[in-house]
């Protein structure tokens, strides 16, 4: 494990100094920006905006004042939005173990305090493995409402453990929001010891099932896909090596599950009628839960089987929605 961690390091400290050096586009995100988010990129310094290495947008809706864990959080990009979006009275928590990284992000945290209008910072960097977050002293089990990561587990060794820590830091009924680079095949060892393919994220790109079935042994609802884009390998020579694989970013939202005193709601067989009807900021007119179901404000109910009711329903989300029990089968033609 230590040696894929100093070969990651020396990709990411050493051999990238800016985005355009990456051999693909996995470490690039095709998501659609939402033009509040745009409007906060226009303030993050360019020096942490150059040294960017995510996959997707890992901004989920209803941030304030929330705890927020970044993992992998690199020169910064993504901790200082989401400081942004949490508010002064929020705060965020990025761990990155290259040192290089980080002295980028901590050069900049007065200068993104000053240019949200904050009296004072909401953010720290921290120096760690994201295997091992429960060594940080500082890092307090189910303290974070929600934690993040951005094109970073599949670099891990060991991504069963990163789930676990995961579970260990987030509140009960916290989200894990995350975007990552995930292959249509299991892959092949001989292309795992290629430092380059590991470090653009494709030799230890992630598999839709094994997540799901890690996720739901360590505790967490079924992960929830939002969004899915087909990554692009530029180099000539690296798409030689991968063959017939296919890879693709995705973001997926998965909840530490709670205990929940409404039973009737939480063990319906049938599923629930739910409608959103309580807007939240930045999303007034319709909330996009996966990439199947969008809610419309006050729009008509809509029928959710009892994992996704659980999900929602466990949620910091859910005072934002009405559930209705569902008693009769005909009912879930709505």
């Amino acid at each position: 494990m230590a040696t894929v961690h100093e070969d990651v390091q020396n990709y990411y400290g050493q051999e990238l100094q800016q985005s355009s050096d990456l051999k693909t586009d996995a470490c690039c995100s095709k998501a659609k920006v939402p033009s509040f988010i745009k409007d906060i990129l226009k303030k993050i310094h360019p020096e942490v905006v150059a040294k960017y290495y995510g996959c997707g947008l890992v901004f989920p809706p209803k941030l304030e004042d929330c705890r927020v864990l970044d993992l992998g959080s690199g020169s910064g990009r993504d901790v200082y939005i989401l400081s942004s979006l949490v508010g002064e009275q929020g705060y965020v928590v990025g761990v990155d173990m290259t040192k290089e990284q980080l002295d980028v992000a901590n050069l900049y945290i007065d200068y993104h305090t000053k240019q949200f209008g904050f009296s004072k910072g909401n953010v720290e960097f921290r120096l760690g493995k994201i295997e091992q977050l429960t060594d940080d002293s500082e890092l307090k089990p189910n303290s974070f409402d929600v934690v993040v990561s951005n094109c970073v587990v599949n670099l891990s060794p060991d991504k069963k453990k990163v789930l676990q820590q995961v579970y260990e830091m987030l509140k009960p009924g916290g989200e894990f929001y995350f975007s990552d680079v995930y292959a249509d095949r299991i892959i092949p060892e001989k292309l795992k010891t290629n430092k380059t393919l590991w470090g653009e994220g494709l030799s230890g790109a992630l598999l839709k099932d094994d997540l799901i079935d890690v996720a739901l042994e360590i505790g967490f609802t079924r992960p929830c896909l939002v969004s899915k884009h087909l990554i692009n390998i530029l180099n000539e020579e690296l798409k030689q090596l991968v063959e017939d694989i296919k890879y693709a970013s995705c973001t997926y939202r998965l909840f530490k599950n709670k205990s929940i005193d409404d039973s009737n709601i939480y063990n319906s067989k049938l599923g629930t009628l739910v409608t959103y009807q309580t807007p939240i900021i930045h999303y007034e007119n319709e909330f996009q839960f996966n990439d199947s179901i969008t809610f419309k404000l006050n729009g008509e109910a809509q029928y959710l089987d009892s994992d996704m009711t659980k999900m929602l329903f466990v949620s910091r989300y859910q005072n934002n929605f009405k559930f209705e029990e569902i008693t009769d089968e005909k009912q879930i033609s709505i």
